[in-house]
């Protein structure tokens, strides 16, 4: 066998292994591939030596890690968070490299490679951070937003730090200049790529789908990706910089979320070999060696960072609670960092032993990055004291409105789906009290006199403040399997016999939150399906008895509530009953029509039995629609008429209007 293959598919072997592992685990898949990196490289079993190819390969996956970063850039988000990016978060990563800088100096090191481990330093996991923020939906916490708001922050500065981390490199005394023509490169660079390929970028792209070839569209994402990646690299910048580029070019198109679908096979697989090269730089044996300075770097790490996160997040939010939730999750390493390290080791500002205690450092912070922040609320309460009166003030405020109502409906989450539950609980007096972690919301929702608190529905003690043991009903209205696996959790243990019903977007969690205890579980495309059928057979000129009838049969067989209720039998209506059944008929008016010039009022449809539920103008701007227009109304050519009665009547009807 050739060995070229062999180690293809040893390496192939070894991954899918691992990240098997991982996801049964519930484990960051990054971890994994790291892990067949340390095992199978050159430094444990040695099963693929650490070649100039392989190094040029995994290139290729920081070139799609970026490009995919840049394709989930929002300038919209940028804009809604700048005080949080660039406040909190350029705070960070300042006070990060200063902190980790001076300790270089003081560790006998170059400044320049202080500045550079800085960087190194200040990025935290993205991958491992946001996954875990989602699975304890935390995501729209306060907290959650700050974490989010530095770690958007990091991913526009490691594009800084890529230019930046090569000049360093070179000699004192042509420094300054060096940096100053990198950075004024770069910006030109950029500033052209920006100003002038937006326009060209949707305009190629527009002419590439109207071939209608997936594979066309596929080889020129990949040229633009590369091509970029390429240019850039050309102008003495990185590659990394070029995909970037080209992900934030496409993401201003409507041509992003297929992009960024078909990309993501490429940019999983490279990654993953990236992250197995990095893997393959660690030396086990030195690091047992150095295992005292591995711990010290990886205690210091943690602190240092949790710290300055905490401080910045507690003189940003006045909250205590809130920075130390906010340092946890953002004190272990990042991916960009390995990225990082990786470009410092290689233009020779950090020396190879340092660089084998960071990276095992790096490695073991992300390791210990899911425990810190699932430990997180323990370590709050013991920390912070206001926590525990925060907290205290929040269940009473929910206790107090909930005391008012009894037998009432529980709705966690008061977003869209929410409100319009409420509206109809409003108007057949059925009390309720409604949770939501949106405060903006809550203080609206306030104002307008509804009865909506601020609270996290997936946490105990809050379903219980809100009245959960006598409540007749819960509704979870927001789609988030994690969350509402924590709430059916918490229903089961404190009040089994409750009915809790779940929205989700899709059919694909019906079976794992029924199987949680779910009474219902309502999924939006199944609904949205039959509303389409029910839609297209009532404009088709299906009875409407028939079309409702179809509907109860469909979620007869769906809802188990609904079971037993309907009458599934095709001959209980006959066809003569069914021909008196009212139904929808349109008719478009031609020129010479006889309805044409006149009223309603003088074709008096209604003497035939048949409504006209609404007319729609065909020949105005927009196509102006009336829906139970007056008898006034003077009818015209092109105009549709929306016709409702039984079916002899519609016929006599369109009669009527055709011939008078």
């Amino acid at each position: 066998m050739d060995n070229s293959l062999q180690l293809v598919l040893i390496l192939l072997a070894v991954a899918v292994l691992v990240v098997v592992l991982c996801r049964l685990l519930k484990l960051p898949v990054t971890l994994g591939y790291l892990t067949v990196g340390i095992a199978i490289g050159p430094h444990a079993l040695g099963w693929i030596p650490d070649t100039l190819q392989a190094r040029h390969l995994a290139e290729f996956g920081v070139v799609f890690l970026m490009f995919s970063i840049g394709l989930e850039f929002s300038l919209a988000k940028l804009r809604s968070m700048k005080f949080t990016v660039f406040g909190l978060g350029g705070a960070q990563l300042l006070l990060t490299m200063t902190g980790v800088a001076g300790a270089a100096l003081l560790l006998g090191l170059d400044w320049r490679a202080g500045v550079a481990l800085g960087g190194v330093l200040a990025m935290s996991s993205t991958a491992i951070v946001s996954k875990m923020l989602v699975e304890r939906a935390e995501l729209n916490a306060p907290h959650g937003q700050l974490i989010m708001g530095v770690l958007l922050f990091q991913d526009l500065a490691v594009v800084l730090m890529l230019i930046i981390i090569p000049a360093l490199a070179s000699p004192a005394s042509d420094l300054a200049p060096t940096l100053g023509f990198a950075l004024l490169k770069a910006t030109l660079v950029l500033g052209t790529l920006l100003l002038f390929g937006q326009r060209l970028m949707r305009s190629w792209f527009q002419l590439v789908a109207r071939q209608k070839s997936s594979e066309l569209f596929m080889l020129n994402v990949l040229m633009i990706t590369l091509g970029l990646a390429y240019f850039t690299e050309l102008a003495g910048l990185s590659m990394a910089l070029g995909s970037f580029v080209a992900g934030i070019l496409i993401a201003e198109t409507e041509f992003r979320y297929q992009v960024e679908d078909d990309i993501k096979p490429f940019r999983d697989v490279l990654m993953g070999l990236f992250f197995v090269t990095i893997g393959m730089l660690l030396n086990l044996s030195e690091m047992m060696d150095n295992l005292g300075w591995v711990l010290l770097f990886l205690l210091a790490l943690l602190l240092f960072k949790a710290v300055i996160v905490a401080l910045l997040a507690r003189w940003f939010r006045g909250d205590w609670g809130v920075g130390i939730r906010s340092g946890l999750g953002l004190a272990q390493a990042g991916e960009f960092g390995f990225v990082l390290l990786t470009l410092a080791f290689e233009e020779k500002l950090l020396p190879h032993h340092i660089t084998q205690i960071v990276l095992a450092g790096m490695l073991l912070s992300m390791l210990a990055a899911p425990f810190l922040i699932q430990y997180a609320e323990a370590i709050v309460r013991r920390l912070s004291p206001d926590e525990w009166m925060n907290r205290a003030m929040q269940m009473h405020q929910i206790s107090v409105l909930s005391m008012a109502v009894n037998e009432h409906i529980i709705v966690c989450g008061y977003g869209r789906s929410g409100h319009s539950l409420a509206q109809f609980l409003t108007h057949e007096n059925i009390p309720f009290v409604a949770l939501d972690m949106d405060a903006r919301q809550v203080r609206q929702a306030v104002l307008a006199g509804e009865t909506v608190v601020y609270g996290d529905a997936s946490k105990r003690e809050v379903l219980l403040a809100a009245g959960l043991l006598r409540a007749r009903v819960l509704v979870i209205t927001y789609d988030d399997e994690h969350s509402a696996l924590k709430i059916l959790h918490h229903v089961k243990s404190l009040r089994p016999g409750l009915s809790v019903v779940v929205r989700t977007a899709d059919d694909s969690h019906v079976e794992s939150l029924k199987q949680a205890g779910a009474t219902e579980v309502v999924a939006e495309v199944l609904e949205g399906s039959v509303m389409l059928a029910s839609q297209a057979l009532l404009l088709s000129g299906v009875p409407f008895n028939r079309v409702i009838r179809r509907i109860q049969e469909n979620r007869a067989r769906r809802y188990s509530v609904f079971r037993g209720q309907f009458h599934t039998a095709e001959d209980s209506v006959d066809e003569v009953t069914e021909s008196l059944q009212a139904r929808l008929h349109s008719v478009l008016l031609g020129e010479r029509d006889a309805a044409v010039g006149k009223t309603l009022a003088e074709l008096d449809l209604g003497g035939l039995q048949v409504a006209v539920n609404a007319v729609r103008r065909n020949n105005l701007p927009g196509r102006q629609e009336v829906s139970q227009p007056p008898g006034d109304m003077v009818l015209h050519a092109g105009d549709v008429l929306m016709l409702l009665g039984q079916q002899t009547a519609l016929v006599e009807a369109e009669k009527r209007l055709r011939e008078g």
